[in-house]
């Protein structure tokens, strides 16, 4: 059966409503990935959750690891990357004002970031973005090829580093996880289940484990794609996706052959071989085939966003895409209710089918709600947030109101 490919449809002017789509994709991507970290101490920790060890448990996790873990972090990034474009192009005649704009959002973002984590979540990603955007402005006079390059070259030298460590913890002998592991998992959760000081101590405990993790995993291939999507937007790339249809059929291609095989190997190693030389060489390989099922999932999501469905999935997806910043936010505030002393303290006491659940009715709530929002307002409510401190106005809010002279 062949894909109808049209011109994409957009919904308002200076909008690309298919783009809006791919952004609400990837947010219920990083949602079922997040969710799991909040409902559980011991996830990510490479031991199996001592309550939850039935065989749908564990398929669970396979699934989660093999098709979202490490993947949707890098859709974002790349979106992030092509926005800057998009804000870059539309004040190309004021580079110093669009600079100065520019670095006020960074701020912005780097704070909501930093509260986010200290009260809601410490696997933050605002933060990070805010760093790395500096990166990005310096780097926005990059040619489109020379940014592809240098994204290649970061994902391969960042997957050369897992080897050479790999080899080192090989060559040392040292292999399983720390047997204070379990303990460590249960005193966080009894912590987290207490009250808001206990959860936001607890959470600042874990800030520096976080840390080691962004800075090593998430940073490089975060700034890679950032630069991949720089690429991109200089190229108009998502602006005719009639034109690249080829390209988004190899790019399926690709990824949901190599980038699968790699998703397989690092959930192998992470559930079933966690702590050695073997863990440290499958996130070597998935720094490399992680992107390639990231752009396959992009590609899909695009074409199918420009096709016959088009206005059933836009529909579905875009409103959540046009308020990533507010449901992105709003995620963490509603997990952090049902699983911490903040709320319901339920962390620790739902299976992994029941979180994946949980996930996926959230994400459907926010898109419902991001539809009815977007019907009487512009923006969503952060959003609108953002962009009065980045432009230091006061922005309309809503529909039909005039903007302020």
């Amino acid at each position: 059966m062949t894909t109808t490919t049209t011109a994409p449809p957009s919904r308002e002017a200076g909008r690309l409503a298919h783009v809006d789509a791919l952004r609400g994709f990837a947010l219920l991507g990083i949602l079922i990935v997040n969710i799991g970290y909040l409902a559980s101490t011991y996830h990510g920790t490479g031991l199996e959750d001592p309550g939850f060890a039935s065989p749908l448990d564990d398929a669970v996790r396979w699934f989660v690891a093999v098709f979202f873990e490490a993947k949707f972090f890098l859709l974002f990034s790349f979106l992030f990357g092509y926005s800057f474009t998009l804000q870059l192009s539309s004040a190309e005649r004021h580079g110093a004002r669009f600079a100065s704009r520019f670095l006020r959002r960074l701020a912005g973002l780097f704070v909501l970031g930093a509260l986010h984590a200290v009260l809601l979540f410490p696997g933050d990603i605002l933060t990070t973005y805010a760093v790395l955007g500096l990166i990005l402005l310096a780097a926005r006079r990059l040619r489109p090829r020379t940014a592809v390059r240098t994204a290649a070259a970061l994902f391969v030298l960042t997957a050369a580093a897992y080897v050479v460590l790999a080899l080192s913890a090989h060559a040392a002998g040292g292999s399983g996880l720390d047997p204070a592991t379990a303990a460590g998992a249960e005193q966080a959760a009894e912590a987290l289940r207490g009250g808001p000081a206990s959860v936001v101590a607890t959470h600042l405990e874990q800030l520096p484990d976080v840390l080691i993790l962004l800075v090593f995993f998430q940073a490089p291939a975060a700034l890679a794609a950032f630069l991949i999507g720089l690429a991109a937007g200089r190229r108009q790339a998502l602006g005719d996706i009639a034109r690249h249809r080829g390209t988004l059929g190899r790019l399926q291609r690709t990824g949901f052959t190599l980038g699968l095989l790699g998703g397989v190997v690092y959930a192998h190693a992470s559930l079933e071989h966690p702590g050695g030389a073997y863990q440290i060489l499958a996130l070597g390989i998935d720094v490399v085939t992680a992107p390639l099922l990231a752009a396959a999932y992009a590609a899909t999501v695009l074409r199918l966003a420009c096709g016959r469905n088009a206005d059933r999935l836009i529909a579905l997806l875009a409103p959540a895409g046009r308020m990533t910043l507010t449901n992105y936010l709003t995620q963490s505030l509603v997990c952090a209710l049902l699983f911490t002393g903040y709320g319901a303290a339920l962390v620790g006491d739902v299976p992994p089918l029941g979180v994946l659940v949980i996930a996926l009715v959230l994400f459907t709530a926010q898109a419902a709600a991001s539809r009815w929002w977007l019907r009487l307002y512009r923006y969503g409510p952060l959003e609108w947030l953002l962009r009065a401190w980045t432009t230091l106005t006061w922005p309309p809010l809503r529909r039909g109101e005039a903007a302020p002279r």
